[in-house]
């Protein structure tokens, strides 16, 4: 991990500050890395606590209006479930029996993903730098997220084996909103480009299983997901026009 961060910044160093820019006024594509932290609410945080992403975006801001244009994608992790969805076949101790009649340990993980589309602008603070200042997007897309069945490498359950996860998995999708604010820079030599600020996400999710295992039934209700957090993402900027630039020798 710390080589692929240190094989990126280098990148982006060459790419962005290889001829001392010294504006940052044009029209760029922005390609982001970004983390989030997330506490869940409404029916998300029955069944899960709080969760992690990571994901990337591709940007286009407009060079005078500083409006912005773009995709998204996030994966979405967690370590905390609340719902213990194989509660009925544990044994006294909270274990499961493999198929070779020793004892599996099976874990309960959040596991997810968010994909779609975001407008938003970038309001400057001052026009020496006018592309730093404050960011605020609204975007839509689809929200996923289900319970993943960990088990322990070479021990097998026929429970919970094969197409018999999906009756217990609770995996969940459905039509999503999301907004950001926060702070974001763009350095005039190009070199040191970040976001950092607040994110907020409503979902309205439904089970995509026909029937759960665990309580002998379909879940047919419509439920209504949100979460808020922090993201702190850095760009890689590929500027699109460099009329007045100027190169320092």
């Amino acid at each position: 991990m710390k080589v692929l961060l240190a094989v990126l910044l280098s990148f982006s160093f060459f790419l962005a500050g290889a001829q001392n820019q010294r504006d940052n006024s044009g029209a760029l594509i922005g390609l982001d890395f970004s983390v989030g932290l997330h506490r869940p609410g409404g029916d998300w945080a029955a069944r899960f606590g709080g969760h992690g992403s990571l994901g990337s975006s591709l940007e286009y801001f407009l060079k005078k209006s500083n409006f912005i244009l773009g995709l998204e994608g996030y994966f979405l992790f967690g370590q905390k479930v609340k719902e213990d969805v194989l509660a009925g076949i544990r044994g006294p101790e909270g274990f499961l029996i493999s198929n070779d009649r020793s004892v599996a340990d099976i874990q309960l993980r959040e596991r997810g993903f968010y994909v779609g589309g975001h407008f938003g602008k970038l309001f400057r603070l001052s026009d020496f730098n006018p592309k730093t200042g404050i960011r605020l997007t609204v975007g839509a897309g689809v929200l996923q997220h289900q319970i993943r069945l960990q088990e322990e490498v070479n021990v097998s359950v026929s429970a919970i084996s094969g197409d018999y996860k999906k009756g217990y998995d609770r995996l969940s999708n459905g039509l999503a909103l999301n907004q950001f604010i926060g702070y974001q820079h763009f350095s005039l030599n190009r070199r040191i480009n970040f976001y950092a600020g607040f994110e907020f996400t409503q979902a309205f999710t439904q089970s995509r299983r026909d029937y759960n295992f665990d309580i002998r039934s379909a879940d047919t209700d419509t439920h209504f997901d949100w979460s808020y957090g922090l993201r702190l993402g850095w760009v890689f900027p590929f500027y699109l026009s460099d009329k007045g630039e100027e190169i320092l020798y």
